[in-house]
């Protein structure tokens, strides 16, 4: 059995950071840097995805990392093993916390991605970011083969070398038994109680996905479209703590 990549010291920082990872899903630089400057201290890690980085490439990174956040990087790196860790190597330079990988691109093209990480991070003498694989997306049905999907992909990315995965609430429970608790789960799908599902379909309340052992939490809509941001990622931290913030 390997041993966890983040165990020992980088487990001990992970444990004791904020579990609330807000998506940057907006679509201005200026939208994402007053988004921050108005979450303050109450969030330390923002996703950027997609949409952003499309529109403005490493600047939205280092937009965040100047403000002294982290910053979750989810691109989903899909392609062969070579072009992947080209792309690690690059996100991993510009001073993420952790990044996703697509598990589909089976376990050379995972492998590749941890080894291209590790090289850049000890070239800069930085702690390599983490890696997680993209299992099933929670935009996905429920199925009845969709717990298997999932504890298939993630028992592959564990093989491979990754750090962890990102799944829906509705498999953490199966994930954290089957695989341990030196794994990091990323759990996006995340909803307050009362809150409309939007276009995910496996979702859960923040207090749920973290009982039944959720690393982090991605929270996008529910904070970002907010009419108070802060009030609102103080009422999930609230509630991921069971109290007052």
């Amino acid at each position: 059995m390997r041993r966890a990549a983040f165990a020992g010291p980088y487990r001990i920082v992970i444990m004791k950071t904020n579990p609330l990872i807000v998506a940057l899903d907006v679509d201005t630089l200026e939208e994402s840097k007053k988004l921050v400057q108005s979450l303050g201290d109450s969030v330390d890690i923002y996703k950027i995805g997609s949409q952003l980085f499309t529109a403005y490439g490493p600047q939205a990174v280092r937009d965040v990392t100047a403000q002294g956040k982290k910053v979750f990087l989810d691109l989903k790196f899909h392609d062969i093993p070579n072009t992947v860790a080209n792309a690690v190597t690059s996100a991993t330079g510009l001073g993420v916390f952790m990044m996703t990988v697509h598990t589909i691109g089976g376990q050379e093209m995972m492998e590749a991605a941890v080894k291209a990480a590790q090289a850049k991070a000890v070239a800069m003498k930085i702690v390599r970011p983490l890696i997680v694989g993209v299992t099933v997306l929670t935009s996905a049905p429920q199925e009845e083969s969709t717990q298997e999907k999932v504890l298939a992909r993630a028992n592959l990315a564990y093989r491979s070398g990754l750090d962890g995965v990102v799944a829906s609430a509705h498999e953490v429970a199966v994930l954290r038994r089957e695989i341990g608790k030196d794994f990091v789960i990323v759990t996006p799908g995340i909803r307050p109680a009362g809150e409309d599902k939007g276009d995910q379909k496996r979702t859960a309340t923040p207090a749920d996905a973290m009982a039944d052992g959720s690393s982090f939490l991605v929270v996008g809509r529910p904070i970002v479209k907010a009419s108070v941001p802060r009030d609102a990622a103080a009422a999930i931290l609230k509630e991921i703590k069971g109290m007052s913030v």
